[in-house]
């Protein structure tokens, strides 16, 4: 997405880390992993809790910051994706521009450049005291969304008859919420991603009922079918969803998506054109029966048109240039006389 746009891009990663960029550097391995996380099952255990003191930390660190000042040059960016996890290199390398891209996870911050996910989770990070304080510092605390590839899926108009459940199966995700739609009104629940679903309906302590099937972990091919033939996608977190890209995948594949109403869901997914958001199981289950009503169409223009690499990167990049000028020019106060339009907050309805 930065290449796109003509940035100079260095990428300080792991060694199967198949990205576009001017340099890729390796700092650490699979062999790095595993002495880290002994046996740990990468496909279906997730990652493991994060954890500063873990050898692959220290290990990271020791390798990355020497390789970032062999090439840091005045005026980079450092840009700091992992949160408080990558504060140590921008402590080591005050002379770049730091900034903490893509922000999804809860305080604490670092960076004196802050881009968040979506505006609930930049506002619940400023918290009450950004509404009390009349003079506040928010101009580069920014909203730039996740970006995604529209060749990793595929539209489809047409649909089977069947729910599906994308993601961590847990209960933060609303997997008990999922099944009990299906059971509800009668639809299959296909389940994919890590995890297992708890036996037990959360309602009735029924057994898991025939409704359910279970997939596991599935790579990019089968999860674009998935998703294109899906007849809804449920995302029904149940706590202040910072982003929840499975909702994006949903509709650049044609697919709406039935959520909860807070968080990023009240941003992304718009009521009755891409899908529906729900406040009570009743709202849920009228939701399923009636998805119907929402356009395959409306869900992949919405999605193509806000959330696209093409789309992101000119937001980035506005944002990029704000930036520079305080390093470089005369901060807020810069002209730009070659500006045609403003058009990085744009959002592109269908």
């Amino acid at each position: 997405m930065l290449k796109s746009k003509g940035h100079l891009v260095y990428h300080y990663g792991h060694e199967k880390s198949v990205l576009v960029c001017d340099e890729h550097v390796t700092v650490t391995t699979d062999e790095d992993l595993a002495r880290s996380y002994p046996g740990h099952d990468w496909r279906t255990m997730g990652h493991p809790p994060a954890n500063m003191g873990d050898l692959i930390y220290a290990t990271f660190y020791e390798r990355t910051i020497p390789e970032i000042r062999k090439r840091l040059r005045p005026g980079d960016f450092l840009l700091c994706p992992w949160g408080m996890g990558h504060k140590p290199l921008a402590d080591a390398l005050p002379e770049a521009i730091a900034v903490e891209s893509g922000i999804g996870n809860p305080a604490p911050y670092f960076a004196p450049y802050k881009v968040f996910e979506s505006y609930a989770v930049m506002h619940a990070a400023q918290g009450n005291d950004a509404v009390r304080t009349m003079s506040n510092n928010l101009w580069y605390d920014v909203v730039i969304p996740n970006y995604f590839d529209p060749t990793d899926f595929a539209f489809s108009g047409q649909k089977d008859d069947y729910l599906l459940f994308l993601g961590r199966v847990g209960a933060g995700k609303g997997i008990n919420i999922a099944v009990q739609i299906a059971e509800a009104t009668g639809h299959q629940l296909v389940v994919a991603g890590p995890g297992k679903v708890e036996r037990g309906n959360a309602r009735t302590s029924r057994p898991m009922s025939e409704y359910v099937t279970e997939v596991g972990v599935v790579g990019p091919e089968a999860r674009a079918r998935l998703l294109s033939r899906a007849k809804a996608v449920i995302c029904a977190s149940t706590y202040l969803e910072p982003f929840c890209g499975v909702q994006v995948e949903a509709m650049m594949s044609g697919t709406p998506v039935i959520s909860t109403d807070w968080g990023a869901f009240t941003e992304v997914n718009l009521h009755g054109i891409t899908g529906y958001r729900c406040r009570t199981f009743e709202q849920f289950t009228w939701a399923a029966r009636n998805i119907g009503n929402i356009r395959p169409q409306a869900c992949r223009e919405w999605a193509m048109n806000n959330f696209s690499l093409d789309r992101v990167a000119a937001m980035y990049d506005e944002y990029f240039a704000s930036v520079a000028a305080i390093h470089g020019g005369l901060g807020w106060y810069q002209e730009n006389p070659e500006r045609s339009e403003l058009d990085w907050l744009t959002r592109h309805y269908p």
